[in-house]
């Protein structure tokens, strides 16, 4: 009676399904197509390897996230990936697959990532920013430094630093002042910001760098001794 209202197959807080065991102990229940879906996962997996394209594209209407995701790096190793399907995958329900897509959109400039900036998921934007940086994509600057400030930005720290890299590796000038925002962030943020500061120039930037000469982290530090080549 110690359990009593929590039956066997019940769902907990997170959704996930329970099992009461022979001992009392409440325990995740194995999902009945678990090994069902990774022998599909593996299928497409080698598909990718081994030159079977259908195989790998019929991956992409699978109903479990993990293979879709699967799929599109299959066709991606062998150089069919197109961009409609891509497209499709960047607007997929879950986001394991859109993050797999917003990464797969690096070297695929065509397709439109900027609006994963936006994405609910903190995993999809720090990739999505990531891929904007690998595209130098001076389009996505402005909500670039919009995510990158810690007051007002994103409130995922490792969002805010994807974004301050990715505003380093495009160096527009416009999101200089989000770089230089970034140097009063958190640790892990200063450091992404310090280097970032290598893409511009000026007095503001010396003087930013400078600054960075007495910062708690010695990373941070060390970043700026490089960058001003001090001794």
């Amino acid at each position: 009676m110690g359990h009593r209202g929590l039956r066997s197959g019940a769902r907990g807080r997170r959704g996930r399904l329970l099992v009461v065991g022979h001992s009392g102990a409440v325990q995740p229940a194995t999902e009945p197509d678990a090994d069902a879906v990774t022998a599909r996962r593996r299928d497409v997996a080698r598909a990718g390897h081994v030159g079977d394209v259908g195989l790998a594209r019929a991956g992409l209407t699978d109903p479990a996230p993990v293979v879709r995701s699967t799929a599109l790096g299959a066709l991606e190793r062998l150089g069919v990936l197109a961009d409609t399907e891509l497209a499709a995958g960047l607007g997929d329900p879950d986001p394991t697959v859109r993050r797999r897509a917003a990464e797969l959109t690096a070297v695929h400039p065509a397709a439109e990532v900027r609006p994963l900036l936006d994405d609910p998921d903190p995993s999809v934007v720090e990739m999505a920013a990531w891929a904007t940086g690998e595209r130098a994509e001076a389009g996505a600057v402005e909500r670039l430094s919009l995510l990158a400030v810690a007051v007002g930005g994103h409130v995922d720290p490792l969002c805010r630093e994807a974004a301050v890299a990715a505003l380093g590796a495009i160096g527009d000038v416009r999101g200089l002042p989000a770089v230089l925002a970034a140097l009063d962030d958190k640790p892990a943020i200063r450091r992404r910001a310090a280097v970032a500061l290598a893409a511009f120039e000026g007095a503001e930037v010396e003087a930013a760098l400078r600054r960075c000469l007495d910062d708690r982290d010695w990373q941070v530090r060390q970043v700026a001794e490089d960058l001003l080549a001090v001794d």
